[in-house]
Parts: structure tokens; C-alpha cells; sequence
């Protein structure tokens, strides 16, 4: 995605969530570099949910290798015509790639004045597209932070409708090691903002 804006005072917490975003739309938008794995292996976790999914992503890159996990990649995402899953909104909501939701994510986009990156071929309803955005939505990336209600209404339209679901099928997925524990992460974290959103709307 397209950025314009990149120093944006933002609390301690909005970052935090951002780095998670970012954090896991890397992990999804090709196989991780060793610099990432390297960095992976070295995160660690507290008691939650999501600390334990943490420390089981830690302790599985510390036993993996980059190779592996570009092979595992693959064997989910791309495969031999279709990978195992297909991380899009429109298949996960209608059984179908490029259907309605799409549409109305790219109307939202425009809205948010965020556009696809050039060198960026696939739909724009790819799950780690929308991580991405919404990580540049809570820090500012494309012009503004947006406020928390919008985030809300972005994240319940077009990710907190599906995502879980493809998060707790990637834990689950036959291919899935390396991104087994992304896949619980990914699940926790979704729970904790779906909570947090709904908290606020409150």
C-alpha cells in the first residue's frame, strides 16, 4: 500500500497494536526473509493467549529454516494451480475471488485515501493487504491517523468478518508448522480487537 505520512504521534499501546498488524501481514505477504525469522525466533511472549501463540512461533522458527518456510509458503498460499487456503475476504464471505466484497473494500480505500502499491498484483482483499492497512491506518501512513471509530467500522467490515476463521484455518492447515503459531497468534490478536472495539463502541 501507498504511503504519504510517516511520523505521526501515536500512544504507546496504538503502536503496539500497528507493530502486530504490520507483524503479521509480513509473515502473510511472501515468505519471510532470515532477517525476520532471525527476529521471530528472538520474540517472546507473557501467559495470554497470544503470548503462548508467541513463544510456540518463537520456539518453532528457533527449530526451522528459511528454505523450509519458503516451501511451506508456497504449499499454503500459491501451490500447484491453488494453494491450501485462499486468504481473501470475498472467497471467505462468498465461496468466490473477486466478488462484492472487494468492491466494497476498494470503495473504502478510496475513502481512506489508500491505494494498492504498483509492483502489488494480488486483490486488494488479500488478508495480509488489510493487516497492512490497518497498521497504516493506527500510526498515519496514509496521511492521517485515522480515529478509532473508523478503525472499527474498517476492521468489522472487511477483517473481523472472516479473519479468525482463516487464522484458526492456517493454525489447523495440513502444510501449516512455521505457520501454525502464526495462526493462533493471528486468532488471538483478532479476538483482542474485535474485544477492544466493541469495549469502545460501548
Amino acid at each position: 500500500m501507498n504511503a504519504t505520512v510517516t511520523d505521526m504521534n501515536i500512544t504507546e499501546e496504538d503502536q503496539l497494536r500497528a507493530d502486530m498488524y504490520n507483524f503479521l501481514g509480513l509473515l502473510l505477504s511472501g515468505p519471510p526473509s532470515k532477517e525476520t525469522l532471525s527476529k521471530t525466533a528472538a520474540l517472546t511472549g507473557d501467559d495470554s493467549a497470544m503470548g503462548e501463540a508467541i513463544n510456540a512461533m518463537a520456539r518453532v522458527t528457533k527449530a526451522t529454516s528459511a528454505k523450509a518456510v519458503e516451501s511451506e509458503f508456497m504449499a499454503l498460499f500459491i501451490g500447484l494451480g491453488r494453494g491450501e487456503l485462499l486468504p481473501y475476504t470475498s472467497f471467505y464471505l462468498t465461496g468466490f475471488l473477486n466478488e462484492k466484497p472487494l468492491a466494497m473494500l476498494r470503495k473504502d480505500m478510496a475513502g481512506l485515501r489508500i491505494s494498492r502499491a504498483p509492483n502489488v498484483y494480488e486483490p486488494e482483499d488479500n488478508i495480509a493487504s488489510l493487516l497492512e492497512m490497518m497498521g497504516g491506518m493506527i500510526t498515519g501512513r496514509f496521511g492521517e491517523v485515522t480515529p478509532l471509530d473508523q478503525q472499527a467500522a474498517f476492521f468489522n467490515k472487511h477483517i473481523g468478518s472472516w479473519a479468525a476463521h482463516f487464522f484458526a484455518d492456517l493454525e489447523a492447515a495440513k502444510s501449516s508448522v512455521f505457520y501454525a503459531p502464526v495462526g493462533s497468534t493471528g486468532k488471538a490478536f483478532m479476538d483482542i480487537e474485535r474485544e477492544a472495539f466493541r469495549m469502545d463502541a460501548g
